[in-house]
């Protein structure tokens, strides 16, 4: 049984990383669908996605936080300077996920970084730099997305990116649909993935699923040209359409900051 998905584990992670795309999750940094076939649907109502979902709870700001997130946030910018015209990204391999599924916000990936990410922290080198799309058809650069392995400890997490500043989060609880029920996936009655409603290993073996603790590893995004800092480390669903997650893809959806994981889940 699969306990967890992370870079390249199993092909079938492709569609869950389109389903996560789908979704207004973010997008998966070990996950290369970009070369298949588009997924036709529409993005629909997240109502179920607070079983999905795991974030880390902010901690008391301590010594040297401040400087050390300032600093992340300088080298975010720093990376983002050669970009501001996508086709430059595009030609220093990164990568569109899912280019032809509409989202509120495009992830360019650059799967190198994100697999020397699972060993070291490089705010040089973002896994994902974030794009939205422009009224002539192109890119408009807005931010970057950090990641780290799926059994990262929060102190780890913490000497990359101070939680008393960044939230990361997860994607949890994932039931991968039994091949030929893909539709499940979507819809107000969806029963797989991100808008399931099935969020526990035993109801979703019932259902003939595969049961994915997590889905893909830790992930934080950045804003680095925001004023305001709780945009800059934005993780909530607000008008803006941070983190990937706006009103009109999901106007039900809330993050549990303190959603209770599966025992199956490891978290080191």
């Amino acid at each position: 049984m699969l306990q967890s998905a992370s870079f390249g584990s199993l092909p079938a992670l492709a569609g869950a990383a389109a389903i996560l795309c789908l979704s207004g999750a973010s997008a998966a940094p070990g996950i290369d669908p970009s070369t298949g076939p588009a997924p036709s649907s529409s993005m629909g109502e997240m109502a179920h996605m607070s079983g999905h979902m795991f974030m880390t709870q902010l901690r008391p700001l301590s010594a040297g936080d401040r400087e050390k997130a300032d600093a992340v946030v300088l080298a975010a910018r720093a990376a983002m300077a050669p970009y501001q015209d996508y086709r430059k990204a595009l030609a220093d391999g990164f990568r569109i996920f899912l280019p032809n599924v509409p989202q509120p916000q495009y992830h360019f990936t650059n799967y190198k970084y994100g697999r020397e990410a699972n060993a070291h922290f490089d705010p040089l080198k973002p896994t994902s730099l974030l794009y939205k799309k422009s009224a002539d058809g192109g890119y408009k650069l807005v931010g970057v997305m950090y990641t780290d392995r799926v059994d990262a400890s929060e102190e780890e997490l913490n000497d990359r990116i101070p939680l008393s500043i960044a939230r990361w989060h997860q994607h949890v609880n994932f039931c991968l649909a039994p091949w030929g029920q893909r539709a499940a996936y979507f819809g107000p009655n969806a029963k797989f993935g991100l808008q399931g409603s099935l969020s526990t290993r035993e109801d979703c073996e019932q259902a003939g699923g595969t049961f994915l603790p997590h889905v893909l590893g830790w992930m934080v995004h950045v804003y680095p040209y925001e004023a305001d800092e709780m945009k800059m480390w934005s993780t909530d669903d607000d008008a803006q359409g941070h983190d990937n997650m706006d009103h009109s893809a999901m106007p039900s959806m809330k993050m549990d900051p303190g959603m209770k994981m599966d025992p199956g889940m490891k978290m080191q």
